[in-house]
């Protein structure tokens, strides 16, 4: 006999606990908690725990962020980095869903997580080694749970997925987190990431910062589907938008999605809207492909301008408190200068270790054409 549709759906979806489609749908406002000009709206969906020293934390890893970010640009201007990335702008977007995990929870960043790792506490030094070439990341992942900041595009997420996955056989309560920009949406191993950690609903949460361009391709021509954040509903987990420009609730929207995860509910998608106000990196030129009207825009919704018109109104920032920051901004910058200014470098031949056992004929040829070079440059004696 043959059964309805509609209870065949029901009966399979019960059995594989596939959520129904209505339950996946998001919104296409994104949340938002803070207006423009600092005033708080709660929204009884996305509850706010957090009292006074929290909102003043969020707040100093916010400038701690920003002030970072000025300085390595600064050093990358003088020759002393290769190449920076700037998160100018995205400082809400991170801060807010860093600070809703718990510090054994994972971070696997991209390389424009600078405000992500101010709440970790990774200290600076280490990570600029990235960015001056010394080594691949001079930070050790393990200690800080923060992994190494993957320049290819997407590959953090399939990562990600794989320790989420790992950690939930081996029964260990912890929650995954990993940053990504709306390009990486456009990658292959991103969609095996997701699908991978919807098909075995591992602790993880897929935090996407649309900052409006994927270098020089705007958001419009990277996907058909209404936002990113639909295209969580293909792997059958929540996708969720928010203002990424609110600190607020960015928090809030993450806390929910670590808290499901955290709790057997899988992962979750955010779609964090927010403005790339800098160059992609210091050797793009923006001016070449955007317009000055849409930076004015975003200008006028800073995150952190945004945060101290509700910090000021609740009493939270005043005099003190904002010099005693501005000191700890100003002490960091000053040892990542001294510690980075003319750091030597590495053996450059380093590069081919750690990958075999033994090093290949191939490689070793490389290797003995570099160190040539090197030696010709050099003015060695041959």
């Amino acid at each position: 006999m043959n059964q309805p549709l509609e209870v065949l759906e029901q009966a399979t979806r019960h059995r594989y606990h596939v959520p129904a489609r209505a339950d996946l749908l998001p919104d296409e406002e994104p949340v938002r908690l803070l207006s423009p000009d600092g005033t708080l709206t709660q929204d009884e969906r996305y509850p706010l725990d957090l009292d006074d020293h929290d909102l003043q934390q969020l707040y100093r890893y916010m400038v701690l962020g920003r002030r970072l970010d000025d300085e390595s640009i600064k050093l990358q201007r003088q020759g002393q980095l290769a190449v920076y990335t700037s998160c100018l702008g995205q400082e809400g977007a991170q801060v807010g869903s860093a600070y809703a995990l718990r510090r054994d929870d994972w971070i696997f960043p991209s390389y424009r997580e600078h405000a992500v790792a101010r709440v970790r506490d990774v200290d600076p030094v280490r990570l600029l080694h990235h960015s001056r070439g010394t080594w691949v990341s001079a930070h050790d992942p393990r200690e800080w749970r923060f992994a190494s900041q993957a320049v290819s595009i997407g590959t953090q997420i399939i990562q990600a997925a794989g320790l989420a996955t790992a950690a939930q056989f081996a029964e260990d309560d912890i929650v995954v987190m990993t940053y990504f920009g709306d390009g990486a949406t456009s990658e292959g191993v991103t969609h095996e990431g997701m699908n991978w950690a919807s098909v075995f609903q591992a602790p993880i949460v897929f935090f996407c910062q649309n900052n409006g361009w994927a270098i020089s391709v705007p958001v419009s021509r990277q996907l058909a589907a209404p936002t990113i954040a639909h295209r969580g509903i293909a792997y059958g987990m929540p996708g969720i938008r928010v203002d990424g420009n609110d600190v607020l609730a960015s928090y809030a929207v993450s806390r929910v999605a670590v808290d499901r995860a955290r709790s057997g509910g899988g992962p979750t998608l955010i779609e964090a809207l927010t403005y790339r106000m800098e160059a992609h990196s210091t050797a793009d030129d923006p001016t070449r492909y955007r317009g000055g009207d849409e930076l004015a825009f975003w200008s006028a919704q800073d995150p952190l301008e945004r945060y101290q018109l509700f910090l000021s109104a609740r009493g939270l920032l005043d005099d003190a408190f904002v010099a005693e920051v501005a000191q700890e901004s100003a002490d960091m910058c000053a040892r990542v200068r001294s510690e980075i200014y003319d750091a030597p470098h590495g053996d450059p031949a380093e590069l081919f270790e750690h990958v075999y056992e033994g090093v290949p004929a191939h490689l070793a040829a490389q290797r003995a054409q570099l160190q040539g070079e090197i030696a010709a440059a050099r003015g060695d004696a041959s």
